[in-house]
């Protein structure tokens, strides 16, 4: 794979999962016998992005002294470039205080699986001025009303800290087989697909024109042979659209108004953080390491409410990202919509001279739950109708409220 960008901070990737089935059927007995930690979901979701390569080159969960320096200065306390704590962090160590090594049970998964062994290397407790510190550096806020802040702040203040062995991907190879992928098999596809400039799209919400146009219009600027559609499969906020139907509407679209062989649709086993800037820098260390050159960052990326400005996730990395820090670079999107001047869906900011606010077609996020609820056709300058189709059905099957 010479020809593909190198993962961050190495020059091949290191997934954590246990790839040999003898090796991993061993471990598995041994974690019967192992002190069991039930976590929580984001640590399973650090632990399958870990296992998944994502994650390259962290070899497990961050201790307190680094998930400090992370959340203070985007490093590691030995200098490794990254945006966010990668942790697992627990409220009780009272069941493996002494313990050197742990099997770590999935709260994801009925019946709590074992979902990997992590060598305990060390326990620390932070303070609550410690946890509002990372919190405030991370989210910009610590206000708990924030998804991501009410999760960070209620699973506990004890970091336990040490390298991994993880044994599978948790719920995401078996509810997701048709679009959970590793950045390892995302690097084969984009080779397979004699692909080496890529974009990447994340995204955890269905796809309407103007997202599909985004996609076709970095592609085309940065000259890429493809583009990966990258879809978050973990947990979301209360009223985000679920995976499987963001899924079959995006499938739907690419498989329409996509040429064949420029796009693959993708997802990935994390949890949102909501955690806006921050959240960007690490979307973008991951797609590196899936073999992305390029990651599209457009209005509110990431963001959740009104705790981030538009545009803040492309400062971060004009700002506070060093140079040198990521190979991948950023294609920076302006909002886009259908002008109705042009006929064609656009980036805001390059509108033509005398372009008015109305003449675009843009419907708020409420406006398109609504008009769907009711059985009201999206105007086709805003979604496809094949798209709306699948939309309108889910939120007809919802109970009234």
């Amino acid at each position: 794979m010479d020809n593909l960008i190198k993962p961050h901070g190495s020059d091949s990737l290191n997934p954590l999962f246990v790839a040999d089935e003898a090796k991993r059927a061993e471990l598995q007995k041994e974690a019967q016998r192992l002190p069991k930690l039930l976590i929580c979901s984001q640590a399973a979701a650090n632990a399958v992005m870990l296992g998944s390569g994502y994650f390259n080159p962290l070899t497990g969960y961050m201790n307190l002294a680094d998930s400090l320096s992370v959340a203070q200065d985007m490093k590691t306390t030995s200098g490794l470039f990254w945006p966010v704590p990668i942790v697992n962090v627990v409220q009780d160590v009272a069941g493996i205080k002494d313990a050197k090594r742990i099997a770590l049970l999935d709260p994801n998964v009925d019946g709590n699986p074992v979902l990997a062994i992590q060598d305990v290397e060390s326990i620390d407790e932070a303070t609550g001025e410690q946890m509002n510190s990372m919190a405030q550096k991370v989210y910009r806020t610590t206000d708990v009303e924030h998804p991501g802040i009410k999760n960070f702040l209620s699973v506990g203040k004890f970091f336990v800290a040490g390298p991994l062995q993880v044994l599978n991907y948790s719920y995401f190879a078996t509810d997701f087989p048709g679009t959970f992928r590793t950045a390892v098999q995302i690097r084969e596809l984009i080779e397979s697909n004699g692909w080496s400039k890529v974009v990447a799209f994340q995204t955890r919400n269905p796809m309407h024109r103007a997202h599909e146009a985004l996609v076709k219009i970095a592609m085309q600027r940065v000259g890429a042979d493809g583009a990966v559609i990258h879809m978050l499969l973990g947990k979301l906020k209360k009223g985000d659209i679920p995976a499987d139907v963001r899924d079959a509407a995006i499938r739907k679209m690419v498989e329409l108004y996509f040429q064949p062989n420029t796009a693959e649709i993708t997802g990935y086993g994390y949890d949102m953080l909501y955690a806006g800037p921050r959240e960007a820098v690490l979307h973008a260390v991951f797609r590196q390491n899936m073999g992305a050159s390029h990651l599209i960052v457009g209005r509110d990326h990431a963001g959740v409410g009104d705790y981030y400005g538009a545009f803040d996730a492309q400062e971060i990395f004009q700002k506070e990202v060093p140079p040198d820090a990521l190979e991948l670079k950023i294609f920076e999107a302006d909002h886009t919509a259908y002008s109705n001047v042009v006929g064609d869906v656009i980036m805001m900011r390059e509108a033509p001279d005398g372009h008015k606010p109305e003449d675009f077609v843009f419907l708020s996020g409420t406006k398109v739950r609504a008009m769907l609820s009711a059985g009201e056709d999206l105007p086709p300058e805003f979604a496809r109708p094949e798209v709306a189709k699948i939309l309108m059905e889910y939120y007809q099957s919802l109970p009234a409220d």
